[in-house]
């Protein structure tokens, strides 16, 4: 029969040592930054003039933050893919061309998987940017651009496996992404494009026109009509409201649920009134083409739940409510 082994409970050393390991690669992070220099610039430049791919390779833990460079770099307006070593050396080297940058990552720059594959990039003619924690060593002298992510010590208490030194090149990495698109002029719809099946992209993409509501779908009502027949709208419509429009389709005014149940606090007999005595003049409104995310910004900012959307002319095209957004996934 096995045993039931005692729990392990944690104590307050733990804690301690959580506290000790953030200090020491946050430490490892900062002095980073007095070897932001005429390397990095170098590195830039090789890059910014790339006529093909970057690609990304190093092994180990250096292979798993390398795949995390290369990825942020490809959403980053700087085309680049991973490439492990070890496959390289078995054919994958094939991928490698002239016009290429190989960034190179290992921390001790010995890494026998790199160091096979470096006569090659030579003799092809692409540049090799080597990120390393040794300035010293063979993948730093070989390179034509060296990133010395060196730190001073691991965060393990055994100063044995890869924690300081992987988020150094982790931050480097990031710092050398975040320069590339900015001296690319890289924007936010540019961001988009290449974020386009996520949330981020839903909001940086969506325009008014594709989610707003058109045609027959937006209550729209005269200005003589009754109250009775813009209620009558708002229940067709189902977005709790109606707009109020001239034959050319101009926006007057808004009549919502809000003004309806405003209308009854004060008494008004509503059997008698048109909707042109009880509506809201001069209602907030969106072009189409503005973004959708902006449409939700004025809605917050002016505590209000629909929008009619116009054309320059200021003529009804369409019209939304902050459901409509919900559902878009805009929110």
């Amino acid at each position: 029969m096995s045993q039931i082994q005692p729990s392990i409970q944690p104590t307050s050393k733990a804690l301690d040592l959580a506290r000790q390991v953030l200090r020491i690669e946050a430490d490892a992070v900062l002095a980073l930054t007095d070897r932001i220099d005429d390397n990095f610039l170098q590195a830039l430049s090789l890059i910014l003039n790339c006529h093909g791919r970057v690609i990304v390779s190093g092994i180990g833990k250096s292979g798993h933050i390398g795949r995390k460079i290369a990825s942020t770099l490809a959403s980053t307006g700087t085309p680049a893919y991973f490439v492990h070593p070890a496959e390289a050396s078995h054919g994958d080297l094939g991928m490698i061309t002239r016009d290429d940058v190989l960034i190179a990552l290992s921390n001790s720059g010995e890494s026998e998987e790199l160091l096979t594959i470096v006569p090659f990039i030579k003799r092809s003619g692409a540049k090799l940017v080597a990120m390393t924690g040794n300035r010293n060593s063979s993948l730093a002298r070989e390179a034509d651009a060296h990133l010395d992510a060196g730190v001073a010590q691991e965060a393990c208490p055994l100063n044995l496996a890869p924690t300081a030194s992987t988020t150094a090149a982790l931050a480097l990495g990031d710092a050398l992404a975040v320069a590339l698109l900015d001296a690319r002029g890289f924007g936010v719809e540019d961001f988009a494009r290449s974020h386009p099946g996520g949330t981020l992209g839903r909001r940086l993409l969506t325009r008014v026109r594709d989610v707003m509501r058109a045609g027959d779908a937006v209550p729209a009502i005269n200005p003589e009509a009754s109250v009775a027949n813009a209620i009558l709208e708002i229940s067709r419509g189902g977005i709790g409201m109606t707009l109020v429009i001239t034959p050319e389709r101009q926006v007057l005014g808004i009549f919502t649920d809000g003004d309806l149940r405003r209308a009854f606090a004060k008494g008004l007999d509503l059997r008698t009134m048109t909707v042109a005595d009880v509506m809201g003049r001069q209602p907030r409104s969106i072009h189409p083409d503005r973004l959708a995310v902006e449409a939700v910004e004025m809605m917050e900012q002016y505590k209000i739940n629909q929008l009619p959307v116009v054309d320059e002319s200021g003529a009804l095209i369409g019209a939304l409510n902050m459901h409509d957004l919900f559902q878009a996934k805009v929110i």
